[in-house]
């Protein structure tokens, strides 16, 4: 068969692939146990809490590998797997590397140099090929819960600013996040001002906006605060919860391969 009889025409819609990353008891694993049918490979400890159908908690690479061959191959009901979190999982890259090459710390894998980090990359892109597996296969959405940090991002436009990111090594993070489909900061609202500290010094403060500490949203659009993108067309800014989340996705257009 010619490569032109293979041509596909329109949209072809698969089950989404979301990351979702923001600071320590944001709602992300919660988020992540409302969606469609969900079943978590937790790689730490932090599911007690949470009515959620779990593997057990991953303690190598291998585990995680395991558990995503099962859901591709085994019979069962499942919709969405989630896993919880990169930033731990990571860490068992970084162990199953140092077996591998006999030493003690990512950092002196293959001579150091950060080769650790480039050689790291064959895992992820292992991983992604089981996450593929489970969405063209089974039709699975993908979940991904990763931790914030802050770094330094250099502007070529404007001066350097603070931004958050996702919690993973930059050429981790880099690949994770061009494949998948919505990258989104879960955060809470807030409202600065300055005042008056005294001595003719200004400070600035921020205060929550709502409830309990602020209103839980996601960030959908990248900007000088954080890193994100969506390929659906979803708004800036959206409630932090799945119906809302779900809303969103269901009055925009799929994403395409």
């Amino acid at each position: 068969m010619s490569l032109l009889a293979r041509v596909q025409h329109g949209n072809t819609p698969k089950p989404p692939r979301i990351l979702v990353y923001g600071t320590e008891g944001v709602g992300k694993t919660t988020l992540g146990s409302q969606t469609l049918r969900p079943i978590f490979i937790p790689s730490e400890d932090g599911l007690d809490q949470i009515a959620a159908d779990k593997f057990p908690v991953a303690t190598t690479y291998d585990d995680v590998l395991a558990a995503l061959d099962e859901l591709r191959t085994q019979s069962h009901d499942y919709e969405t797997v989630v896993l919880d979190s990169l930033d731990w999982l990571e860490r068992l890259i970084g162990d199953a590397l140092c077996r591998q090459y006999g030493v003690s710390s990512i950092e002196k894998v293959n001579g150091g140099y950060a080769c650790g980090y480039t050689h790291a990359l064959s895992f992820w892109r292992e991983l992604i090929d089981h996450l593929n597996a489970l969405r063209h296969e089974r039709s699975m959405m993908i979940f991904l819960i990763t931790h914030s940090k802050v770094e330094r991002f250099e502007d070529p436009e404007s001066s350097p600013y603070d931004r958050y990111s996702p919690r993973l090594h930059k050429h981790a993070a880099a690949l994770v996040c061009e494949w998948s489909d919505a990258v989104l900061f879960a955060t809470r609202k807030f409202r600065t001002q300055s005042e008056d500290s005294g001595f003719g010094r200004k400070r600035t403060i921020a205060q929550p906006i709502g409830k309990d500490g602020g209103e839980r949203i996601l960030r959908c659009i990248a900007g000088p605060s954080c890193v994100a993108k969506n390929r659906f067309g979803l708004p800036e800014e959206i409630p932090l919860s799945w119906p809302a989340l779900l809303a969103a996705l269901s009055n925009n257009h799929p994403p395409q391969e």
